[in-house]
């Protein structure tokens, strides 16, 4: 049987024009999120199935790879279902991880943790433009603080990083789940119908106002619960002061806690006193995030120019009580680690300040002698912190430049034997 020179469907082999990209765009996260006091940890790639299969992963539950039982443990003639037959998966984010991580070792992290995480995540998902079963995942969660200092310093260290990537007018879209599940309560809705109705929320940008009406009336709800949430929303989205709103429409009438509105408008005015001119923070009351784990505050990065968002989080505050039995605030932030390199690329990005890179041609046939003190000086180069390539000259010397040419080599050195020298 002919071995497969293609990787499996839905991953990728990454080139070294696309690998000098992302191990600089990694340099520039892991420096800036470092300036705001976030320590790298790193967990395996493999987890129990129970902690992935625990009801905090969402829909991405669903698209778990599953590992097999090994050795003694696999009975396959035992077996009666699945669970008989798996104990592990590769991780599907690195949430999940992240809070068996700090489970595991609180006693011996600071409070506040503030952890930065990168790593490959692998999604049994259909594969499609920009969308690869396994990808890189680049998280920042503050474990331990409940006030709303965390969403501030997530958001700022988020932003501050893509502003050093290039990026501009980006916006972060922000809301509440409390705020969401009070215009829902306002409404007349019960607390079973919440994740419906905010998935068919959810759908607004796509399907319009009336779409909105429309589903939710074929799912069965009142007309007069319809109206007056979807009348909420449209009130909030075309407000100048929106927290006006939110105190005379919720707070006033019972259906939101005061103290919800003043940490959200915390959040805002101290985001808004920091940024830079390169990106705007935007209160989007549609906004729903998939994720049932989260339970207060929720954001997620829109690229207008680009169509599309890279990048979301909120905060959790009862997943890592599912591990230790004692809720922990927790609050992250995920940057759309793919999503970045592929517009970077898409833009002709080169990496900034990089090293001339010189290739030393070195003719077949050459002596020992003359070779030691060829790779000598390139030792010597090296040492005074240039970029050297040494390599056999090939017989098309004019393609072989090209090549060297298109990984960034710009300057060539070409050696010949000694009879031949010139």
């Amino acid at each position: 049987m002919a071995l497969s020179k293609k990787p499996v469907t839905g991953m990728k082999d990454i080139l070294p024009e696309e690998m000098e990209i992302r191990d600089y765009v990694i340099s520039v996260i892991k420096e800036t999120y470092g300036k705001f006091g976030f320590t790298s940890i790193e967990t395996p790639c493999v987890e129990h199935i129970e902690n992935l299969n625990c009801k905090a992963g969402g829909e991405n539950e669903k698209l778990t790879f599953k590992i097999l039982k090994r050795g003694e443990k696999l009975k396959i003639d035992e077996a009666k279902e699945e669970n008989d037959l798996v104990d592990g998966g590769l991780r599907y984010d690195l949430t999940v991880p992240l809070v068996r991580y700090y489970s595991a070792h609180a006693a011996e992290l600071p409070a506040p943790f503030k952890a930065l995480q990168m790593g490959n995540v692998w999604r049994a998902d259909r594969p499609q433009r920009g969308r690869y079963r396994q990808f890189m995942q680049c998280d920042i969660d503050i474990l331990g603080e409940a006030s709303n200092l965390a969403e501030i310093e997530l958001i700022l260290a988020t932003t501050t990083t893509l502003g050093k990537l290039g990026f501009k007018n980006f916006q972060v879209r922000i809301n509440d789940r409390q705020i969401l599940k009070a215009m829902a309560s306002a409404a007349g809705f019960t607390e079973e119908q919440y994740d419906d109705v905010f998935i068919i929320l959810d759908k607004l940008d796509k399907i319009g106002e009336e779409g909105v009406k429309e589903e939710l009336a074929k799912a069965g709800y009142a007309d007069t619960s319809i109206q007056t949430f979807v009348g909420l929303v449209t009130s909030l989205q075309n407000a100048e002061n929106p927290i006006a709103v939110l105190q005379n429409d919720l707070v006033a009438k019972g259906n939101l806690d005061a103290s919800v509105v003043e940490g959200f408008e915390q959040i805002l005015d101290s985001v808004r006193a920091s940024k830079g001119d390169y990106f705007e923070l935007v209160f989007d009351p549609t906004l729903v995030r998939g994720m049932s784990y989260y339970t207060g505050t929720i954001f997620e990065i829109a690229m207008p120019e680009y169509g599309g968002s890279c990048g979301g989080g909120g905060r959790y505050d009862k997943m890592v009580g599912k591990f230790i039995g004692n809720d922990v605030p927790a609050c992250g932030f995920s940057i759309g680690f793919e999503r970045i390199i592929m517009l970077l690329l898409e833009n002709g990005f080169k990496v900034p300040g990089a090293d001339k890179k010189t290739a030393y041609l070195i003719e077949k046939g050459m002596s020992k002698e003359r070779v030691s003190d060829i790779m000598k000086e390139a030792q010597a180069a090296r040492a005074n912190g240039q970029t050297i390539l040494v390599a056999m000259m090939n017989k098309n010397k004019k393609f072989q430049k090209e090549q060297l040419n298109a990984q960034g080599y710009e300057e060539f050195k070409e050696f010949y034997k000694e009879e031949l020298k010139h």
